[in-house]
Formats: structure tokens, sequence, C-alpha cells
């Protein structure tokens, strides 16, 4: 665990920038905050490659329930960083923003007393203040911006879309819950999330927060591999990265034995509505082009939410469908021929100038 220490010390102070590869000298990154319109401060990171094209709309990437926007998208090894790849394949800057609740962001009061006295925070109609906040200051005389969202972080930036239609051009969801079913093994009915005096229900005491070691991170990633040893689909240094950068992200990690780091409960509520087949939004409010990308080996999306969000965004310009049949719910951080690479191919290819001419 020191080691771990040591190595999220590195990602935190910028000394392992060597590690993202052979073309990390080609990337530029700045962090900086901007302030939501209640008050929130957060943390956002700038990820852009030379030449980058400055009338391009920005790509914003949204992080998913646990981990926040470092941690999840730009990691300092080898094929960790999405954020970087995706900003040489497109010529957009991207950025990696963290929610309220995450990482560099504002903690609500409540997280720094015990879990039970709050409800989940962090929920979803909180959240879209901070995308709002983010697109604001990132777009700049563009009209426009693209969202990439992760799991929950697909959630909220459909949601998002959903409310701002004017202000998002394009939209992609990898691995996204939408309410397409009412039964979810994980989230739904019968899980561990559920009341089981009121099984559409929440479970009542579940908890502003939760605090997750870093082994936590791995369980259920590795069930989906579908091979005996896993470094045969994931980098051990992408796995340690991730951990690390987990751990790092929470400044009061190291006060727990294990370690731990904290995230707020508001996506679990969100997430449960969503697997018990309710709508948190409505996609026929949605007018950006929709990339609908799900894994084949994902815990988390179901083939029902993909197919119900590209059924019921009947205003988008146009929706677009990217099946990776055997790929986990975390392809973006898999190697790159187990999925990561298709990923950002398609991805790459969506946000392309080629793509945008079929807009009507």
């Amino acid at each position: 665990m020191r080691i771990l220490f040591w190595f999220a010390s590195l990602i935190m102070t910028g000394f392992l920038s060597s590690a993202f590869g052979a073309n990390a000298a080609d990337i530029a990154r700045r962090d900086f905050h901007v302030t939501t319109s209640d008050g929130i401060r957060l943390h956002v990171r700038e990820v852009a490659a030379n030449g980058s094209k400055a009338q391009a709309e920005p790509l914003i990437l949204i992080h998913g329930a646990r981990v926040p926007g470092v941690g999840s998208f730009d990691l300092p090894v080898a094929n960790g960083s999405l954020a970087a790849d995706l900003a040489q394949r497109t010529g957009r800057k991207v950025y990696v923003m963290d929610a309220r609740g995450y990482g560099g962001s504002d903690r609500p009061a409540a997280m720094g007393k015990p879990a039970a006295e709050s409800k989940p925070l962090s929920r979803a109609f909180e959240v879209v203040r901070d995308i709002d906040a983010v697109v604001d200051a990132v777009r700049g005389k563009r009209a426009k911006v693209a969202l990439l969202g992760w799991a929950t972080g697909g959630m909220w930036a459909a949601f998002y879309a959903s409310l701002h239609p004017e202000k998002v051009g394009d939209l992609i969801t990898l691995n996204a819950l939408y309410g397409g079913s009412s039964e979810h093994a994980m989230l739904g009915k019968g899980s561990s999330l559920s009341d089981p005096q009121h099984p559409d229900r929440l479970i009542p005491d579940i908890g502003g927060y939760a605090e997750y070691p870093a082994t936590s991170l791995f369980g259920v990633w590795d069930r989906s591999i579908p091979a005996e040893d896993k470094t045969a689909w994931r980098d051990p240094a992408i796995a340690q990265a991730y951990a690390a950068a987990a751990l790092a992200s929470d400044p009061a990690s190291g006060s727990h034995d294990p370690p731990a780091f904290r995230a707020p409960m508001g996506a679990m509520e969100d997430s449960f509505y969503q697997g018990t087949g309710r709508r948190l939004f409505d996609a026929s409010s949605i007018t950006a082009r929709i990339l609908i990308v799900r894994s084949g080996r994902d815990f988390w999306s179901r083939p029902e939410d993909a197919a119900t969000l590209a059924r019921e965004a009947v205003r988008s310009a146009q929706v677009e469908r990217l099946d990776l049949p055997d790929s986990t719910h975390l392809v973006h951080l898999d190697r790159p021929e187990r999925g990561r690479e298709r990923l950002i191919a398609g991805i790459a290819a969506f946000l392309s100038p080629e793509s945008a001419v079929k807009r009507p």
C-alpha cells in the first residue's frame, strides 16, 4: 500500500507525465476551476494536442459513479488516457471534469460527517448544474459542445442534453443506463440497493456517501473478463494507476485502514431508478447527434437501455450505435485489442467532419 500511495503522489504532482507514451510531448494539460450557478467550485482538466482545431466543438468527458475524471480518463500510463487519445484522434480540445463531491471539486459538507447522517449526495439534478458550468466555461464563442459520458456519466450527459439541447451538438453515451427495463441484477429489485419491504424503492439507510478501498474497483471487472489471466485483458500498469488515482482523488483516503476514497451515493440512487425502469429524463428532448456505445460484457447497462434510448430520441439529428460484443464495462481501460481501439476509432469517426456533414 505504501507503493500505491507513492504512485498516487506521482500522479497528482505530475512526475509521471513521461509515462503517457511516445506522444506525450504532443499533449498539453491545464487544470483550472469553474463555479456553478449554486456556488460549487469544480475541477476541470484541459487536454489538448498540438495543432488542435480552434473551431471544433470542445469535447467534455464525464465520469461515472465512483472514480473521478482524471482517474477515469487521464491515467499517466500507456493506453490509460482516453482524453489524450481522443484529443489526438479528433483534433478537439478535451475537458475532463469532476462533478460535485468528486476529486478536485467541492464536496458537500455532509461528506465530512458520518454517511448515515445524510441522504444520497450529488443527485443528477445537481450534477447537470455542474455540466452546465463547464459547458459555458469551455465553449467560448461556439454555440455547442460535444459530451461523452461513461456509465452514470452517460446518464448525466444525456439528461443535460435533454435540458439544454441548444448547447449540445454531439452526445456519446458509453455503457449508460436509460430505464430500458424494470429488471437489473446489480441495481434493481431484490438487489442490495432494494428495500426488502418495498422492492421498487431504494433502501432508506443507504447514506449520503460510501467509502471504497482500492480492491473494490476490480471484483466485478475481473468477473466480466472471460480469461483466467486478467493481465491478458488488462495491463497491470493500468490497474495500478487506476487504483492509485482513485485513492489520490480523496485527500482523506489515507485516514482509513485500508485506505479508502469517498464517493457520493446520489449516482447510485439515480441508477437504481433507471435500473427499475424509471426515466430521469425524456430523450425526445435531445436534438444532438447521438452515438450509443455498449459493451457486450457490460455489467451496468443493458441492451434494452441502448435500444430504448435510440428509439425514444426522436428529435435527434442522427442516432448511431456502436456495439462492442466482447468488451467490458471499462473498455476504455482494457488493452487496445480487447475493444479499446475500436472504441476510440468509433468515437473519432463519429466526431469527424465527414460524419458531421450528415446533419440536417
